[in-house]
This record gives C-alpha cells, structure tokens and sequence, in this order.
C-alpha cells in the first residue's frame, strides 16, 4: 500500500428528513462523513463504531450496516495524499454532538445545494452511492 493512501471508514447517517449528517474538523472549511482511519487490526465496523463514539458521541448500531462501496479522492485535510474510504449507511444510538476534533456538524440534503463545503470524497463519492442505494428501497 501506498505511504501516501490513507485507510479510513465513513458514516452515512440520515436522519427522518431524508438529510445526512456531515461534520467539520477545528481549523478546517470542509465538511466530511463522519468516520475515521482504519487502526492495525481493526475492521471496518469496529473503526466505525470507535470513531462514531468519540466524534459524536453516539453508539453504532451494527446490523444496521449497508456496505455502500469503496471510494477514493485526494484527502482534503493531508495535502498530497489519497483516501480510499469504506462508506457505510449506519444508524445510531443517541443523539450526535460534535466532540474530540470535530467543531461543527450539518444535516445537509445529499441531492444538494448545500449551504456547506463538502469535501470531494463526500460529494462526488459517497453521497450518489447513498442516493444510488436509498432508491432500491
């Protein structure tokens, strides 16, 4: 594996609404999926549930779990460097509240416009795979 890919797992969290939960680092302009990189050992699930937990403070409901793909971009947060995400539609327990790095959230319509920066991985990636899949329903 390339030193310069990074390994992560982001969440696809909806609420009734139909929107979808992104969130904002400190120090950052750009919306993400909620989610994080991948530990040594770890699988998907478990970094999902892991993060999820300390980002939001919300429990990952793992037979919820649709698998929506994998996707790669240039990482908006590591200048020079790729991520290759494992994207999953996921409920959760709780109410999300931004917590450890992460300043801000937004619920935002995946069909856009949005009224926030949305980094490439999400917008051009990860959510059409949502859409894609909310339309088997």
């Amino acid at each position: 594996m390339s030193a310069d890919l990074i390994r992560t797992v982001a969440a696809v969290i909806a609420n009734d609404a139909g929107e979808v939960l992104l969130v904002r680092k400190r120090a950052s302009d750009t919306f993400i999926q909620p989610g994080g990189k991948i530990e040594p050992g770890e699988a998907w699930l478990e970094t999902l549930a892991r993060e999820l937990e300390e980002e939001l403070g919300v429990r990952l409901d793992p037979a919820t779990a649709v698998h929506l793909g994998e996707f790669e971009e240039r990482a908006v947060h590591e200048p020079g460097r790729r991520v290759r995400a494992q994207a999953f539609h996921v409920s959760v327990v709780g109410t999300p509240s931004p917590q450890a790095e992460i300043e801000a959230m937004a619920w935002v319509d995946p069909q856009g416009p949005r009224d926030v920066r949305v980094a490439p991985l999400s917008a051009k990636h990860i959510l059409p795979a949502f859409l894609r899949w909310r339309q088997t329903l």
